[in-house]
């Protein structure tokens, strides 16, 4: 059974660093994609960054480029999330996700095609 658990949430100044932590059992990361969507209260889930290790991929959404880095340790089966520089509108619940699916660069940020998800974790970035 594939299962993703989250953590490293919590509360921040705008402009500081939170690291997530995704444990993942169950399965091994070279046959799928993980990726990491926030969802805002009031707003849709959205993709904010996407590992295939098979292909040494990793995609950002624009609004996190250069400040978020997504990253594996196989030792651990952990996918981690640093972001740096936040900022208040970064405020969500992030979920870790995972897929066998064959996913296409057009879908990587498709929540449907993502069949494993975490319980998810809190960020808050106060202004």
């Amino acid at each position: 059974e594939v299962q993703l658990v989250e953590s490293g949430g919590g509360l921040v100044q705008a402009g500081g660093s939170l690291r997530l932590s995704c444990v993942a059992s169950g399965f091994t990361f070279d046959d799928y994609a993980i990726a990491w969507f926030r969802q805002a209260p009031g707003k849709e889930r959205e993709g904010v960054s996407c590992i295939i290790p098979s292909a040494d991929y990793t995609y950002y959404l624009d609004s996190v480029k250069g400040r978020f880095t997504i990253s594996i340790d196989n030792a651990k089966n952990t996918v981690y999330l640093q972001m740096n520089s936040l900022k208040p509108e970064d405020t969500a619940v992030y979920y870790c996700a995972a897929t066998d699916a064959v996913v296409t660069i057009g879908e990587i940020f498709t929540a449907q095609r993502y069949d494993s998800w975490g319980q998810g974790t809190q960020v808050t970035v106060s202004s």
